[in-house]
C-alpha cells in the first residue's frame, strides 16, 4: 500500500509530497484538470498555515521534526468537492489582460490573486504558446488547478490578445480567494485576541506565525479552518443609489461577505447596478457579472452570442429577477436598452434567422447583431435593427427593424408568460422617486467595464 493512502497515521497527517500525489490520484477523473505541486510549488506555501485546493482551505501542520504535513481527510474532502464540479469548456469568461491593471510581483508570500498571477506569468513568458517551450516541466497551478490546460487565447483584428477560462473554473478560483481572505482575517483576529488575553509564553513553548501555541513541539492549525461561508443576499441594498453607496467606506468589504445573488454559490465580488437608472441591483460574483455583459458592445451595437441562451432560456427566472431588482426597470417593466436589444434579437427575431446547408442538416446563418438609433429617452424615435453578421456565404442581411415601444410591449408579454412572478412584481404604479429620464447607455469598447449594466 502506498504512503498516500496508508491508514493509522498520527492525527491522520501525511507529508506534503504524499499529499501532492494523493491530490493528483484522487482528481484524475475530474472535469477540472489538476496539477502536481499543489502543496509544494508556488503559490502554495506551507509556512503560512494553509494551502488552497479548489475553493477549499487545507491546514498545514509542522511536526516535531520540522516536517510539514496536512490532514489526509481534508485533502480527500477537497478532492471530492472538485470532482463534483461540472465544466463546460465552451462557456468562457475573460480573465485578462485588462488595461490599467496594476502590475504585481507574484512571489510565494503574496495571496492567490489569481487573475493578476495569470496575467503576469503570460506577459513574462510571451503568451500561452511560448510558455511551454521556455519552461518545460514547470508546474502551473492555482489552488491545485492546472489553469494552463484550459486557458483559451483569442485574438481580435490580429492585434489584441485576450485570455479566457471556463466559467466553472473562474468560480472555483474566486471561491478560493474568498476562502483565503476569510482564513487570513480569522487568523489575525485570533492573534490579536491571544496577544491581549494570554500571558507571555514560557520558555520551550513557542508560538507559530499566527500566535498559536506549540503542543509537544508541534505547530498546529485547525483542519476545519475558521472560514465563514458567504451569507445569502436578502435585498439589504434594495432601492439604494450606486453613486451614493459606492462612496461609503467599507462597501467592498461588506459586498465580499455576501454570496452571489444570481448563482447563490460563489462569493460576491462586485456590486452590480443598473447604468440606466443608477440603482443597485445586488452583489454578484465576477463570473455572473461577466455573463451578464454582452459579448461585445459598440457605441450602439451588440453582437448576440451564445451566452444569451443562458440568460433568456436556462437561467431565465434568476436573471429576470436580478435585472428587476432595479426599481426603474421594475416600474417600467422593461430591461436596460442593450439587454432589451439583445432580447429582441435572440427571442423575438429568432424565427427570422436564415439557415445554411451543412453536412448534418442545416445550421443557423452567421451571428446575430442588433443596433439601435436614438435612445430610450426618446422612445418614438428609437429603432432597433436586427441583422445577420459573419454569414458563411458572405451575406449580411437585415432581418427586422423593431421600434423601441414595440420591443418593450413584446418583452412584457413574453415576461408574463415566462416568469409570471417577476411580471407580477412589476408595473407602472411603482414610479415614486424614479428619475424622469434614464441615463444614457455607457458605451464600452475596451472590454474592461465588467459592471457595465
Amino acid at each position: 500500500m502506498s504512503e498516500r493512502v496508508m491508514p493509522g497515521r498520527t492525527d491522520g497527517l501525511i507529508t506534503l509530497g504524499a499529499a501532492d500525489a494523493l491530490w493528483v490520484d484522487l482528481t484524475a477523473d475530474s472535469a477540472v484538470p489538476t496539477a502536481s505541486g499543489a502543496f509544494t510549488c508556488s503559490p502554495a506555501h506551507a509556512r503560512v498555515g494553509y494551502v488552497l485546493l479548489g475553493g477549499h482551505v487545507v491546514a498545514t501542520v509542522r511536526a516535531s521534526g520540522g516536517q510539514w504535513s496536512v490532514p489526509e481527510g481534508e485533502v480527500r474532502r477537497a478532492a471530492a468537492e472538485l470532482n463534483a464540479v461540472g465544466m463546460d469548456r465552451q462557456d468562457l469568461v475573460r480573465v485578462g489582460p485588462f488595461r490599467g491593471a496594476p502590475r504585481q510581483e507574484c512571489d510565494e508570500e503574496t495571496p492567490l490573486r489569481w487573475r493578476r498571477r495569470i496575467t503576469e506569468e503570460l506577459r513574462e513568458l510571451g503568451g500561452p504558446e511560448r510558455a511551454p517551450r521556455r519552461d518545460l516541466g514547470r508546474p502551473y497551478h492555482l489552488a491545485g488547478i492546472d489553469w494552463r490546460q484550459i486557458l483559451v487565447e483569442q485574438t481580435r483584428d490580429g492585434t489584441q490578445r485576450t485570455w479566457w477560462l471556463p466559467r466553472a473554473v473562474v468560480r472555483l478560483l474566486d471561491a478560493a480567494e474568498h476562502a483565503e481572505a476569510q482564513w487570513v482575517q480569522a487568523a489575525r483576529t485570533r492573534r490579536a485576541g491571544a496577544d491581549a488575553t494570554e500571558p507571555p509564553s514560557h520558555p520551550g513553548r513557542a508560538r507559530d506565525a499566527d500566535g498559536r501555541r506549540d503542543v509537544d513541539g508541534r505547530q498546529t492549525t485547525s483542519p476545519e479552518g475558521p472560514t465563514a461561508s458567504p451569507r445569502p443576499y436578502n435585498a439589504e441594498l434594495e432601492g439604494q443609489l450606486y453613486s451614493v453607496l459606492s462612496r461609503k467606506p467599507g462597501t467592498s468589504r461588506r459586498v465580499a461577505g455576501w454570496a452571489c445573488a444570481v448563482c447563490r454559490g460563489a462569493p460576491a465580488a462586485v456590486l452590480d447596478h443598473c447604468h440606466e437608472h443608477g440603482y443597485v441591483r445586488a452583489p454578484v460574483c465576477q463570473s455572473c457579472n461577466t455573463l451578464e455583459r454582452p459579448d461585445h458592445l459598440y457605441s450602439n451595437d451588440i453582437r448576440v452570442a451564445n451566452r444569451y441562451t443562458r440568460l433568456f432560456h436556462t437561467d431565465t427566472d434568476d436573471w429576470l429577477h436580478h435585472w428587476h431588482r432595479c426599481p426603474g426597470c421594475r416600474a417600467r417593466t422593461t430591461l436596460p436598452l442593450p439587454h432589451l436589444a439583445a432580447w429582441t434579437a435572440h427571442i423575438a427575431c429568432r424565427s427570422l434567422r436564415p439557415t445554411h446547408r451543412a453536412p448534418r442538416g442545416r445550421t443557423p446563418c452567421g451571428v446575430l447583431r442588433v443596433s439601435w438609433t436614438g435612445s430610450q429617452n426618446a422612445p418614438r424615435s428609437c429603432l432597433l435593427t436586427v441583422a445577420v453578421d459573419c454569414c458563411p456565404s458572405g451575406e449580411h442581411r437585415v432581418l427586422a427593424r423593431v421600434p423601441y415601444r414595440e420591443a418593450v410591449e413584446r418583452f412584457r408579454v413574453w415576461l408574463a408568460e415566462t416568469a409570471p412572478a417577476v411580471a407580477a412584481a412589476a408595473g407602472p404604479d411603482r414610479v415614486d422617486d424614479l428619475p424622469a429620464q434614464s441615463r444614457p447607455v455607457i458605451a464600452d469598447t475596451s472590454g474592461e467595464g465588467l459592471a457595465l449594466f
